[in-house]
């Protein structure tokens, strides 16, 4: 039906003036017909040849239709070939955000943390190890004990690990004949000079070998023990369940898991000299799912056959590759056999690239770009940097990646690495970029994992990645500074992710592959910000407010 303008049929969309109106009812009929959408598509967004690069704050995503909650909305996403995460979030692998502590919690939440490289093999090789033991299904390696350790063994054990429920074994190692269990009640009040075999339970319950987890654990439960050993018929000790497990389970049910083990994913960075090799093979026989080749310009020669060596060496091990900005680099390193890629140079909050090297490129225009490219050959993409709040999460979704990075948003946290201090009456934590002098001088203030200290180990891994370490002169590719404590992920994350279903709820799609698949239809829509539209978007026109982000 066309509309009515004083008695005369219009092709115009524009509403009837005068004295005949169209039927309310035909108003979508009247889409149907006129189907030019409000807004643009993605591929108009992106024209940089009218629009420039943009950023995240340079548009907005156009509301779509809800007929579902926003609690049904998947965030579940690939972050790389092969694996896949309940929630899109990674940590970046900085000495001021991710060791241990940080890609534990982000783990139990469905995320995947990074840890970084600015200290040496064995300390970064233990933060993954203490990763992988933090939740298992069955646990087929675990600690064990001789009748002959002491007292003394297990409250070492316990301040590393932080557990203390170890089986004795005659040979002290796995498949050896279990002769009990040493448990945290067993050692309380004890010299630590005790042998283990005067103090330890022997009396204990077992589950036979070929049991099925689900039986391990109603087992676990209907014992009320803290561990249950899995023997074969000859009494020899092949695995272990623990009850801890069957708790983080219950309490964090988008937990990012290995299928098989039923570990905690866990990443690392790296960087692609000759000793990163040896690196990575500590970081291998910890357990490593998925390893990170840390560059600020990922379009290497030393990148590429890095690659292409670990494909050769550890071809089960997935690579992230990167970073790039462009078609044309990410081209050399899907060719190379990265299973994902990571975008983004210069659009960090602490980063200071585009300024000092002239080399970048805004960061919503990179991650459209290159995610299109990856996309076509099946590989995910990391939008990494230039993430402020939930919205600007969003919006890299919706341009293509499958999932972001966050340094400065997980910064200040409870979990990442550092002590707290107080500036100008706030209480903070130092947050760096990896290309700032600070972390470049690298001063040694002991090992990162065991004191959590935010500088330590042996190796440079901030030279490394801005190929620096022969500069007789550092240039500063990032800067130090503070943010605000935001208190323990385990409260802000799911901020995050219950903002982000909201956000999807609005855009009227209910997953992260439905969002995608949307936007390159053309059924999202866009529309670009001017100045003045920014500041609309945003508080304005108080004498003073206070912003609370979740409760």
């Amino acid at each position: 039906m066309s509309p009515i303008v004083n008695g005369h049929a219009s092709s115009s969309n524009a509403p009837a003036r005068g004295d005949k109106y169209l039927n309310a009812a035909d108003a979508l009929s009247f889409l149907e017909e006129y189907p030019r959408g409000d807004g643009l598509s993605v591929q108009e967004l992106m024209d940089s040849r009218q629009n420039g690069g943009l950023t995240y704050n340079d548009f907005l995503m156009l509301p779509g239709h809800i007929n579902f909650p926003a609690s049904v909305v998947s965030l579940q996403s690939k972050v790389t070939k092969n694996i896949v995460l309940n929630t899109p979030f990674l940590s970046s692998p900085m000495d001021t955000v991710t060791e241990d502590r940080m890609a534990i919690a982000l783990a139990l939440h469905g995320g995947l943390g990074i840890i970084h490289h600015n200290c040496s093999p064995e300390d970064q090789a233990a933060m993954v190890r203490r990763v992988k033991k933090y939740e298992n299904g069955f646990i087929t390696d675990p600690l064990c004990l001789g009748p002959n350790s002491t007292v003394g063994d297990v409250l070492e054990i316990k301040a590393q690990f932080g557990f203390c429920g170890v089986p004795i074994t005659e040979t002290g190692k796995i498949n050896g004949k279990l002769l009990g269990i040493i448990t945290g009640r067993d050692v309380q009040f004890q010299d630590p000079q005790t042998p283990i075999k005067s103090v330890m339970t022997t009396e204990v319950i077992t589950g036979q070998a070929g049991i099925t987890l689900e039986e391990a654990n109603n087992l676990l439960r209907d014992s009320k023990k803290g561990k249950l050993p899995i023997v074969d018929a000859s009494g020899n000790l092949v695995s272990l369940v623990a009850r801890s497990d069957l708790l983080k389970n219950q309490n964090y049910p988008l937990a990012s898991k290995v299928p098989e083990s039923k570990q905690l994913y866990c990443g690392a960075a790296i960087g692609t000299r000759p000793g990163d090799k040896d690196r990575l093979k500590h970081l291998v026989e910890a357990g490593l799912d998925v390893v990170v080749l840390d560059s600020s310009q990922g379009n290497s020669i030393f990148q590429i056959e890095f690659i292409k060596w670990i494909k050769e060496t550890y071809p089960k091990l997935d690579v992230i590759a990167g970073n790039v900005v462009t078609r044309e680099q990410a081209a050399q390193l899907i060719v190379a056999g990265a299973d994902g890629l990571r975008i983004g140079m210069g659009s960090g909050s602490i980063c200071i690239t585009q300024e000092v090297m002239a080399v970048g490129r805004p960061q919503g225009t990179a991650v459209y770009a290159v995610s299109e490219f990856a996309s076509r050959f099946g590989i995910p993409t990391v939008a990494d940097g230039g993430i402020g709040n939930i919205g600007h999460i969003a919006k890299a979704l919706a341009l293509g990646a499958s999932a972001v990075m966050m340094g400065g948003l997980l910064a200040g946290t409870t979990e990442s690495p550092g002590e707290y201090f107080y500036h100008e009456g706030k209480r903070v934590k130092v947050y760096r970029g990896m290309g700032s002098i600070e972390a470049m001088e690298h001063t040694q203030r002991g090992s990162a994992s065991a004191k959590g200290a935010i500088l330590g180990g042996s190796d440079n891994a901030a030279t490394a990645r801005y190929f620096s370490e022969a500069d007789a002169v550092k240039v500063a590719q990032g800067v130090s500074g503070d943010v605000a404590d935001k208190g323990s992920i385990n409260k802000f994350v799911p901020y995050l992710y219950t903002g982000l279903q909201h956000s999807l709820q609005d855009a009227g799609v209910k997953s992260v592959v439905d969002l995608q698949a949307a936007s390159r239809a053309g059924t999202v829509r866009f529309e670009l910000r001017t100045a003045s539209a920014q500041v609309e978007g945003g508080v304005h026109g108080l004498n003073s407010y206070t912003k609370r982000l979740f409760a």
